[in-house]
């Protein structure tokens, strides 16, 4: 208790989170601790999950008032679940729906109610039908409908798309596109306004691409987007990026690093001064990574200053800045005047050009911790990569402590999950059957639920690679090295690639074979 009292302080997370991302306690002990506390019995929704006839038994407004939820029917009588026993009314208010039925109440998790709510969901074109009807404030209502749906699927993106007749509303959850409604063409223009006007836009103009931010704000929730506008064919489309809502914590252990990468990471953390470098595509998570790192960090005794473009999570004792082209603050403009802030640690949101980069670097070597993010494909290429910008190799040799690479793949849905025997001789490509052994292996899969939409996937969790910069390393790096050399080197000092993290998180249940192969490839070597 005293080490996850002191992680809670210094990650400023809850108690129970802290025990939670250590190992030490599981969300079931959690719930079975809760429940003790209430004197009722604990309900664990993820491996007894109701059915949507079962949900629906209670009505929705009885359901979201009292977070109840119908567990169990037997001839003896009904189970209900809520994640507060102690509510007023709550019995008598079931004894109306349940009449001359004996009702038992146990505890739930929250997070396992608010999954069974879904049920109650109707779809957004049911709903915009009805609002239309109203013949009311038809674009606020609507607007209102889709962000509380991207919210209940945790979309991190939400595309309004144009068409010849109607107007595409989808969602990405979990890195994949899905459509979630369509509405008539006659509507969007007020929509298209309203999103304008909230984000700082210019309505009267429907020819060039337009940027902005909007905050919605619901109940005790606020949730910023990063709105984008650009002119197509059929009109302007809209794209939203819900920012920060979903981040719980930054918990180094949460995001998928192995026990070693972590002790790596955390260490490589602690220098006074040097650089860590995330790459990867745009939406990999590195931003999460690094935010991450940064909580650790977050000490009254350290100066932190973070430039970003544009700042996602914004996090209490961490100056942030962000870039704004119209006043000529560049990442270069900003981190020269970051380094005369008398910082510690420094965050750069991007290295984009070779004035950065320089900047950069000369500020890791004059006693500053510096965390960025960086495009390439892998660990090994962000190396030359840097060079080629112009990056002197003697500067870099001497400040660069570990780079990372990674990627999002989506984890095995929880309620669904269920093992498969796969034959590995039924694995077409050469190089992906040399990581298992011959004869029959298990593995698992999603069978899709309402919980995951049927898809078999929910949430996502991030495959690494890591290069540790060892004297070996430096040396190299003085010699201008290709991509190839460095990941040899790499190699031989135990490095990992990213597929092999991934291969490792199939064997163990977190996301399957295809996923894996969706988003990254199969070393030669």
């Amino acid at each position: 208790m005293k080490r996850a009292e002191a992680s809670a302080k210094v990650r400023r997370t809850s108690i129970s989170e802290s025990l939670i991302s250590q190992g030490l306690l599981t969300k079931d002990l959690l719930g079975q601790a809760t429940a003790e506390f209430y004197k009722v019995p604990y309900s664990d929704l993820n491996s007894n999950q109701p059915s949507k006839e079962q949900v629906l038994k209670i009505r929705e407004e009885v359901a979201k008032k009292f977070r109840v939820v119908l567990f169990s029917e037997e001839k003896k009588g009904i189970t209900v679940t809520t994640d507060d026993p102690s509510q007023k009314n709550l019995k008598t208010e079931l004894a109306k729906l349940f009449p001359k039925i004996k009702i038992s109440i146990t505890y739930s998790l929250p997070e396992d109610i608010d999954a069974n709510f879904v049920h109650y969901k109707k779809s957004l074109e049911t709903r915009f039908s009805k609002i239309i009807k109203k013949e009311k404030r038809v674009a606020p209502e609507i607007l209102e409908e889709i962000f509380a749906d991207a919210l209940v699927y945790r979309a991190s993106d939400i595309h309004f798309e144009p068409q010849a007749k109607d107007v595409v509303v989808r969602f990405r959850v979990d890195g994949v596109l899905y459509e979630a409604g369509r509405l008539n063409r006659e509507y969007y223009e007020n929509i298209l306004n309203r999103v304008k006007v909230q984000s700082g836009m210019r309505i009267d103009e429907h020819f060039a691409a337009q940027d902005g931010s909007l905050r919605y704000i619901k109940e005790s929730l606020a949730v910023d987007m990063r709105a984008s506008v650009a002119p197509t064919i059929e009109g302007e489309k809209i794209v939203l990026r819900v920012l920060s809502a979903y981040v719980q914590g930054f918990v180094l252990g949460e995001l998928g690093l192995s026990s070693a990468h972590q002790i790596l990471l955390e260490e490589a953390s602690k220098k006074p001064f040097g650089m860590i470098i995330v790459t990867g595509p745009t939406g990999s998570g590195k931003t999460t990574t690094l935010y991450a790192l940064l909580r650790i960090l977050n000490q009254p005794e350290v100066n932190i200053t973070t430039i970003e473009d544009p700042v996602e999570y914004k996090v209490l004792g961490v100056n942030q800045i962000q870039v704004n082209p119209l006043t000529n603050l560049t990442f270069a403009k900003g981190l020269r005047s970051i380094v005369r802030q008398d910082p510690d640690i420094i965050l750069v949101g991007e290295i984009r050009d070779k004035e950065t980069a320089e900047i950069a670097v000369n500020a890791a070597l004059t006693g500053h911790l510096l965390l960025t993010t960086f495009h390439a494909n892998d660990a090994a290429t962000a190396i030359p990569r840097l060079l080629d910008m112009g990056t002197e190799p003697f500067l870099l040799a001497s400040t660069l402590e570990v780079v990372i690479a990674q990627r999002l793949v989506r984890k095995i849905c929880d309620h669904c999950r269920h093992s498969i025997s796969l034959q590995t001789k039924n694995i077409k490509s050469p190089l992906v059957k040399r990581f298992f052994e011959k004869g029959s292996v298990t593995l698992y899969k999603g069978k899709g639920c309402e919980a995951c939409s049927h898809t078999g996937y929910k949430g996502r969790t991030a495959i690494f690679e890591f290069i540790q910069i060892f004297p070996e390393m430096q040396k190299l790096i003085l010699q201008n090295p290709s991509t190839q050399q460095i990941w040899e080197l790499a190699r031989k000092q135990n490095a990992r690639s990213m597929f092999e993290d991934g291969i490792e998180k199939v064997k163990s249940g977190i996301t399957t074979l295809e996923e894996l192969l969706r988003v990254a490839e199969a070393p030669v070597n």
